[in-house]
């Protein structure tokens, strides 16, 4: 079955004017895609890694990407279809709470 990259951004002030009754559903419905398989997981600090021409290794603690909302949370789902990989995450916190999550399908790399 195709696999799915998920990246949620959302930020304290969306969360908490959520309702209540809305954000626990929505973490509840997180719950039941881990039981399922999906994995999940709130964002730690950013580390970039670099090795140019693999000339020696150069990390920067830095997120890479930049988004007026910061990155919550990653999660690897799968999904018959983009569709239905989008209906999947619609009732996750982050895009329940003012947030946003970003569905990425994710292609096999050829050996090589």
């Amino acid at each position: 079955m195709p696999k799915f990259v998920t990246i949620g951004y959302g930020d304290e002030a969306g969360y908490r004017r959520t309702a209540p009754e809305i954000r626990n559903a929505a973490h509840a419905h997180d719950e039941e895609l881990k039981r399922q398989g999906a994995v999940m997981g709130i964002a730690g600090e950013p580390v970039q890694v670099r090795n140019p021409d693999d000339t020696g290794v150069v990390t920067d603690r830095s997120p890479f990407l930049s988004s007026h909302l910061p990155i919550a949370g990653f999660g690897v789902i799968e999904a018959a279809d983009l569709e239905e990989a989008i209906r999947l995450v619609s009732k996750s916190p982050c895009a329940v709470a003012h947030g946003v999550i970003e569905v990425w399908p994710l292609k096999e790399a050829e050996a090589g």
